[in-house]
């Protein structure tokens, strides 16, 4: 995030900057990666939330529903950073005591006027209080963090579209397109600090690799999601496995050469539920 402002009643114009290259959001030499997106938008929650909604620090932020659309010719890399403005609009807020509780954000990515993607999300705002009810004795950060097992052994990387082991969060199973969810939290990306449950942006990164390993071959690196919609029904614990299904979905969502519905379960209980489409870049 580099800057933000009020466009109107619950409009508003946040700025990021998004670099050439990445050392974990990568979709070949030529394109930013979706991902990349996701993570840019999910960083204007608690920005907004904060300085435009007065919610007090403290309060934590979940995701209920996220969408994205990205246009994939718009995602090239050029010769410089990529300056990105989120157009975003607010609606569907409850307020409890004049906080928020409730949100929807509709965004619009543009950069030098043209369309990157568009995305669409539901969080909830938990005061401190309403979320340790919520995680029901899980909600100590510094003990759960802690207590998390050490990551299970990484699928090989190419059938994620991966280089190196650290980046994969999917472990083998005997069940074919099933795997174990992979948690290392000493990853410096997807743990950039301590939290109580498994975030978000693993879980997306899931939801891409269990497309690239859906492949009946070696997932071609140049393949990316170019849309995903995915519904979040529970938070996903540290300390029991997480299980991974992906399957086809034909046909693919528009403009999508494949289209993939994944599926997590913990407990016996649905996760979340999510379909994907991948595009390959190597034909744009």
């Amino acid at each position: 995030m580099t800057s933000w402002h009020k466009m109107g009643d619950d409009r508003f114009a946040v700025t990021a900057q998004w670099p050439r290259s990445h050392s974990f959001y990568i979709s070949g030499s030529r394109f930013h990666d979706p991902l990349l997106l996701c993570e840019t938008v999910r960083q204007t929650f608690p920005l907004l939330a904060h300085v435009a909604y007065e919610v007090p620090f403290g309060h934590q932020l979940s995701w209920s529903r996220f969408q994205f659309r990205v246009h994939p010719r718009a995602m090239r890399t050029e010769a410089t950073p990529a300056e990105v403005e989120l157009h975003i609009r607010c609606s569907e807020i409850a307020l409890r005591r004049s906080v928020p509780v409730t949100m929807r954000m509709d965004i619009e990515a543009v950069r030098d006027d043209v369309l990157l993607a568009v995305a669409s999300t539901r969080f909830g705002i938990h005061a401190p209080a309403v979320y340790q009810r919520i995680r029901q004795g899980r909600g100590d950060v510094p003990r759960m963090y802690g207590e998390a097992p050490p990551p299970t052994p990484p699928v090989r990387p190419a059938t994620v579209a991966r280089d190196r082991a650290q980046d994969v969060v999917l472990t083998p199973t005997a069940r074919e397109h099933h795997w174990q969810l992979r948690v290392d939290t000493s990853h410096p990306v997807l743990f950039d600090h301590p939290v109580d449950h498994v975030p978000g942006m693993l879980l997306l990164e899931a939801i891409r690799q269990a497309g690239h390993a859906l492949s009946a071959s070696a997932a071609p690196s140049s393949e990316t999601p170019t849309y995903m919609d995915i519904h979040f029904h529970r938070y996903v614990e540290f300390d029991s496995p997480c299980w991974i299904e992906s399957s086809a979905i034909t046909p693919p969502p528009e403009g999508a050469d494949r289209g993939v519905r994944v599926v997590a379960r913990q407990s016996g209980e649905p996760m979340f539920t999510a379909s994907a489409g991948m595009t390959d870049l190597a034909e744009i």
